[in-house]
């Protein structure tokens, strides 16, 4: 009976009055931002930056990353970085693992990076959301020692460097010792597992290269610098 004479009261809600409705939703927008603001400017920001080296400029959107393990992090200018996304170093490695970041790099949101030795994003890399790049497994191999807890080894880890330009689409993986090459661009979903060359656009599971970007692709639009000038 009282579950019965529940059910109508969980369905209740209040009408929509539309300027009151879309006052109260503007201002909701308002309060948002200014919080929003607030919070990353005077806390999530000088307390992100407190672990690490440089970060001029950085702007954190989405709370503050997530650091596990001993790590050693350089952060260029100008770099914008999801807060909902976890940079973990190797904890038994014989070296502090470092994650070297250039100026003008994006990181988008659920990215995780697992550094073994040391990954380098150069300068104007852009990461879409989901993205991981797998210095090391937390594993071994064998499937004994895995369940005996045991960590993974040194065969097993590697270094990842993404070169100048290069953009990875939603949910790329990049494993251990692999480098991505200048301007090139990783496909949606990839998997990339060895190096891939300069000035290419690459796809797939394992990522092959699809075909190399035209000179028209890389030379810059004068009409764009223009109005990047007039911005400035």
């Amino acid at each position: 009976m009282i579950r019965i004479s529940w059910q109508p009261l969980k369905q209740l809600e209040l009408p929509v009055i539309p300027v009151f409705s879309r006052s109260l939703y503007r201002l909701h927008k308002l309060l948002y931002v200014f919080f929003t603001s607030l919070f990353r400017r005077l806390y999530w920001t000088p307390l992100f930056k407190s672990q690490i080296v440089g970060g001029k400029g950085l702007y954190l959107y989405s709370g503050m990353p997530q650091l596990l393990g001993s790590l050693s992090v350089s952060v260029g200018s100008g770099c914008r970085w999801s807060g909902i996304s976890t940079v973990s170093g190797r904890w038994n490695s014989p070296q502090t693992p470092t994650l070297i970041i250039g100026d003008n790099v994006d990181i988008g949101w659920q990215t995780s990076i697992a550094v073994g030795n040391q990954v380098i994003l150069e300068n104007n890399v852009r990461m879409a959301g989901r993205a991981f790049l797998a210095g090391y497994p937390g594993h071994p191999i064998n499937p004994i020692e895995r369940a005996q807890g045991l960590p993974d080894m040194e065969s097993q880890i590697g270094k990842i460097h993404l070169k100048e330009n290069v953009w990875l689409g939603t949910g790329v993986t990049i494993l251990g010792n692999v480098t991505i090459g200048k301007n090139s661009i990783i496909g949606a979903g990839s998997i990339v597992t060895q190096d891939i060359p300069d000035n290419v656009i690459a796809a797939g599971v394992p990522a092959k290269v699809v075909r190399e970007l035209t000179l028209q692709e890389l030379i810059s639009r004068p009409s764009l610098h223009t109005l990047a000038d007039e911005e400035v």
